[in-house]
């Protein structure tokens, strides 16, 4: 996921707004799965793939946001979307 590059060039101003919160959603996708896979029981792993679901959800909704308040142009949107709908397909394999 580009979520770093994506933002660089975000206002000042959102360093702590969109900027912040598109980085650790994309971040916690990441490591949710990877602490889920070093769980013992399957049952845990299902749990922590189900928080980086959440993550992954939450991710798209700041992206959408971002491409209505024109942080972020409707392509580059389109294409991080779907770039999490990949992976959405990937973590319910």
């Amino acid at each position: 996921m580009n979520c770093y590059s994506a933002t660089g060039g975000f206002p000042n101003g959102e360093v702590y707004g969109m900027t912040s919160q598109i980085r650790r959603s994309g971040a916690s996708i990441a490591a949710n799965v990877a602490e889920g896979h070093g769980r013992e029981s399957t049952g845990a792993f299902i749990q922590f793939l189900r928080a980086a679901q959440g993550s992954l959800k939450e991710l798209e909704t700041h992206l959408i946001l971002c491409g209505e308040v024109r942080l972020m142009v409707e392509a580059e949107v389109a294409s991080l979307l779907g770039q999490t709908d990949e992976i959405g397909k990937s973590c319910v394999r």
